[in-house]
């Protein structure tokens, strides 16, 4: 019987080995890390410019209430003007130590608006107080009483005027109470209407009615653009 012969093995076939268990794997070189700078600086960029966001609106916010004035200085008046062309000797000869005029009834005032050219001559023509309701049915709560002031608004700026002028309107006590406007027609006049609309030039009239305690003497009244959130304020002292 013949023995049965096997192909020969290849020269090198077989020769390269695997690598066993616990053989280190071949070097690999590892990719290079990526750099978080970029994040950093652009996370940094953001946080700087909310900031200075922030600062804005807050300056914005302080600025617009630091701004708040209350002015009851009146304009000058016609006579007052010309007489003003008068000699030296007779301004010289007036007291040091005239006291400041202070506006009252049958003045004007101007004051400003938000807006620019928001601008309005106000003047307070009369005063009833008491006033009386015109209404049967509409009567001042036990222990008030009605006060009724006559506003004249004049547009003097270069923007339409639009608002309704009794939610700027308040008077106050010689106590430092203030009291708001409500709403109630007297007999003393027509009210001043709820929606106001002046173009440049144009004028508004009526009454302004108060609700005040019987025993509280009004002293001053005051009158302010944009439903009262504007920063200049006018005011008159009553008799």
């Amino acid at each position: 019987m013949s023995q049965q012969q096997y192909p020969q093995q290849q020269p090198g076939w077989g020769d390269q080995q695997q690598p066993g268990y616990g053989a280190p794997p071949p070097f690999q070189p590892q990719p290079p890390k990526k750099s978080n700078a970029g994040k950093v600086i652009g996370f940094g960029c953001l946080g700087v410019v909310a900031v200075a966001v922030v600062i804005g609106i807050v300056s914005a916010v302080v600025g617009s209430g630091g701004g708040s004035t209350v002015t009851d200085k009146p304009q000058a008046k016609a006579s007052a003007a010309a007489g003003a062309g008068g000699s030296q000797k007779k301004a010289t000869e007036e007291p040091a130590a005239k006291k400041p005029e202070v506006a009252k009834v049958g003045d004007t005032i101007t004051v400003k608006g938000m807006e620019d050219g928001s601008r309005l001559d106000v003047t307070v023509v009369k005063v009833a107080d008491p006033a009386k309701s015109s209404d049967e049915f509409m009567t001042p709560d036990a222990g008030k009483r009605y006060v009724g002031v006559q506003f004249r608004l004049v547009n003097t700026g270069t923007a339409v005027y639009g608002d309704s002028p009794s939610n700027g309107a308040q008077v106050a006590d010689t106590q430092g109470q203030q009291f708001e406007s409500t709403f109630a027609d007297i007999t003393a006049g027509p009210s001043m209407s709820a929606d106001v609309k002046l173009k440049p030039g144009a004028k508004a009239l009526g009454w302004i009615v108060f609700e005040v305690p019987k025993g509280s003497k009004v002293a001053t009244v005051q009158f302010t653009m944009d439903s009262g959130f504007a920063d200049q304020t006018g005011e008159w002292k009553l008799p």
